[in-house]
């Protein structure tokens, strides 16, 4: 087995200077490491990952945990975008990753101190996390480096990605109002999620810019889902059928409610204006197109692997990122 005593004779170095060079440390002469990398590549080197552990204490793996995965959440593509941009980052600046998965029930049971060391990783990069996950308060206080997406929870080992979603709500509502709606509901996630709390805060501060009293009966939660969505588009125009237009804080729901409308006899926008969040894959096929919040979901993986890295390696650098939203304007809403 080929070992780095061969790379060293090869090398004409010391064993301890090979060593240095492959795991990263500065102190070795850049023209010195390049010679060992090449010359470890032509040989076919093949690092020994349990030793490099027992010398370094890293892996170099990062971890994504994601919670509440569901065959249903696979519709909107937003995890996988999400993946893809922390699998590209992590790869660029050669991390490993790891993928697991926990619920509520789960975390009763195994630590997530535990969880993480089983699955043998530096950091964790958190996604789909409820405010009430029984994980949430272990990570604050925990010493392994995390990036929560879409949480902003700070601690001494915790950094977060997000987008603008209060703007992002604000410029949809606004554009509703803009376009002559003054009767506008809004369907939200639910009350264990940061972004519909922050969502719903845009649509409280666009409505009270124009001067409209906000009214609690024109919000439902949808759960996220599009079934959810189409049950609160019903229950919001039998109540009240003086609303014109419906602001989703996802654009799953937003489907849903076009749909849930559409049973009504209604039309989506002749009768009643339709908005969503997230700018889907869906969204733009969908009929009529939806108009939505556009967010940068492949940003948010690659700048989490990005502070995580930065983290994981004691850099300089901010531990928390807010990605800009925008308005995409399609067929779903209408001047009245």
């Amino acid at each position: 087995m080929l070992t780095i005593k061969d790379i060293a004779k090869a090398a004409g170095v010391s064993v301890t200077t090979v060593s240095r060079a492959l795991n990263g440390y500065d102190d070795v002469n850049e023209r010195t490491r390049q010679k060992i990398k090449t010359i470890a590549d032509q040989m076919g080197y093949s690092p020994n990952m349990a030793a490099r552990y027992l010398i370094s204490k890293k892996t170099n793996t990062l971890g994504l945990l994601l919670s509440n995965v569901t065959r249903d959440s696979s519709k909107d593509n937003i995890a996988f975008e999400v993946l893809c941009g922390i699998n590209d980052r992590s790869g660029e600046l050669d991390y490993d990753l790891v993928l697991f998965s926990t619920t509520p029930q789960k975390q009763t049971t195994k630590s997530y101190k535990t969880l993480c060391q089983e699955r043998g990783v530096d950091g964790v990069i958190i996604m789909g996390m409820r405010l009430d996950d029984p994980y949430l308060k272990e990570i604050v206080t925990s010493n392994i480096p995390c990036v929560l997406i879409d949480i902003q929870l700070e601690g001494p080992n915790v950094g977060y990605v997000t987008s603008d979603n209060t703007s992002g709500s604000v410029a949809a509502v606004k554009h509703l109002l803009d376009s002559g709606h003054r009767h506008i509901a809004m369907i939200n996630g639910h009350a264990q999620a940061d972004v519909s709390i922050l969502r719903l805060e845009g649509y409280k501060q666009a409505l009270a810019e124009q001067g409209i009293p906000f009214d609690e009966s024109l919000v439902v939660n949808g759960r996220f889902s599009e079934q959810g969505g189409k049950e609160a588009a019903s229950r919001i125009l039998t109540s009240n059928p003086e609303v014109t237009a419906i602001f989703c804080a996802s654009d799953l729901m937003a489907i849903g409610a076009i749909q849930g409308i559409k049973e009504m006899g209604k039309s989506v926008p002749g009768d009643v204006s339709v908005i969503g969040f997230d700018n889907i894959d869906l969204a733009s096929y969908y009929s009529p197109a939806l108009t939505t919040v556009h967010q940068h979901k492949y940003e948010l993986g690659y700048h989490s692997a990005q502070v995580l890295i930065d983290m994981l390696e004691n850099k300089e650098a901010t531990h928390h990122v807010m990605l800009p939203t925008e308005l995409i304007q399609r067929d779903s809403v209408r001047v009245v």
